[in-house]
């Protein structure tokens, strides 16, 4: 399967991931004149579009308020994580949004992810306005803009919202696509309501399927129900020769979920999670070996997470029956409304970081509550970095730096390329404790101190001078305060690597200077005075 990402030079780049849909596209279009935009289309025009007529019950006419739809236009600089002292090429991108209340406008996360400079244009108007990014969810790809100049807001009017739609009920997009530059309107029906993946966040969240067109340009454009109220945010679409018209909406419990984080906190916290790995109690020898009456339905506890709050009541080969007071069926699903289940981490989503949750198991035939505090997963692998630089750290032309899913893609593209040892780790590993860093040397940049260690890629540290290395900011640690006389690191596959302390420190300072690197570490290794601290 492939993702559909931004590239600054061509109008796509694909990437292969391991997601459970064939092609995913985040509609995020590049810059591009409007000649360019129309390039390749024969005898089509841009008029003003129609929109279809609604009723409000009461026999009026209801539109929705497009005047409140804007264009965004972002400059991105994302890092380089194979020269993490430094960034690519910034490349343009436009996209959509709308206003809110209090003088706010959503978008979605990745049309303003690693943004230099954001600005909007109202409809029909000529002028660009500076933006400022207030928040950015991650995890549900919705962002939060602000703009400070008063004439922005004279004659526009926030979009109103809606309640979650029902199957077959009527939507309307409404954004700026490529294809042009005024805004375009498509038109279909909610025809799924499911947990979904969502590419930008790596995450699975509530996400509504609808089969109107969503294209470049698209992502983070509102969607109209019938009565003219915002229902969700367009953001994704399936791009698959079997399917036509298949695209994907962030539904309204999602974007209030973020509103009201980001109201309550000042800032976006996330949505919580169960740090547990569960399986399905659907044989009946399974239920009976558990001790499970025949009127108990639940899912067994695998693994857990060894940093989650819940490790510390909850065990391994526990049945879950309730989450708040919600019964799970033994395919771990929950009521969703008539006629619909849903996986039960949707209850979970519905929560705040820091809030309770009462939840029922059994374990060894007795029924158990306990109040859990829900709280953000800790990723060895981080899925993200959150707008933040890479962490590196060099000695003797070593680069030494830590895992995270965009080096990953950055290094090797699809993931099932990744080297099997890595895959594993990504897929299956636990962190052990909240600053547990995957560390790899990630190239090395030859010089003679390194001779016939060139060919080392991406091999992770297991320790340093018969120590384990917990993070990047431990190994720097260690290194920099070595008097041993000799450094010697062990990698992965019984590799060793053995320099002189002295030589190799020396050295740096050459290579650096070769490659017109200013640092030998990141900013976040480095704390006043030039030491490092204690990990």
């Amino acid at each position: 399967m492939y993702l559909q990402f931004i590239n600054p030079t061509s109008t796509t780049t694909t990437l292969n991931d391991n997601l459970p849909i064939s092609k995913i596209a985040c509609s995020c279009m590049p810059q591009q004149s409007l000649a360019d935009q129309n390039s390749g289309l024969v005898g089509v025009s841009e008029p003003e579009p129609m929109v279809q007529r609604w009723d409000d019950g009461g026999g009026r006419r209801v539109v929705p308020a497009m005047d409140a739809v804007v264009k965004v236009f972002c400059v991105h600089t994302e890092p380089n994580f194979s020269l993490p002292w430094q960034r690519k090429k910034q490349y343009s991108t436009s996209s959509s949004g709308f206003v809110i209340g209090d003088r706010r406008v959503l978008t979605n996360a990745h049309s303003v992810d690693h943004h230099t400079q954001v600005k909007v244009k109202k409809r029909g108007s000529d002028t660009k306005y500076l933006a400022t990014v207030l928040a950015i969810g991650t995890e549900c790809d919705i962002a939060m803009l602000s703009v400070s100049d008063d004439e922005f807001w004279e004659g526009i009017s926030p979009v109103e919202f809606g309640s979650l739609p029902a199957l077959q009920d009527a939507v309307t997009v409404v954004g700026y696509p490529i294809g042009g530059d005024t805004i375009s309107v498509t038109s279909g029906v909610v025809s799924r309501m499911q947990i979904l993946s969502y590419v930008h966040g790596s995450t699975e969240l509530l996400g509504m399927q609808i089969d109107a067109a969503i294209n470049s340009g698209n992502s983070g454009g509102p969607a109209f129900n019938d009565k003219g109220k915002c229902v969700g945010i367009a953001f994704q679409s399936l791009k698959h020769e079997d399917a036509e018209n298949i695209g994907y909406v962030i539904p309204i419990p999602v974007i209030m979920h973020f509103i009201l984080d980001y109201e309550k906190n000042g800032a976006y916290t996330g949505f919580p999670i169960l740090g547990i790995e569960w399986q399905k109690m659907e044989n009946p020898d399974l239920r009976m070996s558990m001790g499970m009456r025949p009127d108990q339905k639940g899912v067994r506890i695998k693994r857990m997470e060894p940093t989650s709050p819940e490790c510390h009541v909850l065990k391994p080969s526990d049945v879950i029956l309730s989450f708040d007071g919600v019964n799970i069926a033994n395919d771990g699903t929950v009521p969703f409304r008539h006629g619909e289940r849903i996986g039960f981490s949707y209850l979970v989503s519905q929560k705040y970081i820091g809030d309770q949750a009462l939840v029922k198991v059994l374990r060894n035939s007795q029924t158990l509550e306990f109040n859990i505090k829900l709280a953000k997963h800790k990723e060895l692998i981080p899925s993200h970095i959150h707008g933040k630089p890479p962490s590196y750290y060099i000695i003797a032309g070593f680069v030494f730096t830590a895992v995270s899913v965009p080096y990953l893609r950055s290094e090797f593209g699809n993931l099932f390329d990744v080297p099997i040892k890595l895959l594993d780790k990504h897929l299956h590993a636990m962190a052990e404790s909240v600053d547990e860093q995957l560390v790899v040397v990630s190239q090395v940049l030859v010089a003679d101190i390194n001779i016939g260690y060139e060919d080392i890629v991406n091999n992770q540290v297991l320790d340093f001078n018969g120590k384990p290395v917990k993070n990047l900011k431990g190994l720097a640690n260690m290194v920099e305060n070595c008097n041993d006389e000799y450094l010697k690191f062990s990698l992965e596959y019984n590799q060793v690597v053995v320099l002189q302390t002295k030589n190799a420190k020396a050295a740096t300072l050459d290579i650096l200077a070769t490659h017109c690197i200013s640092s030998s570490m990141s900013d976040d290794l480095k704390i006043k005075d030039n030491m490092l601290q204690e990990v």
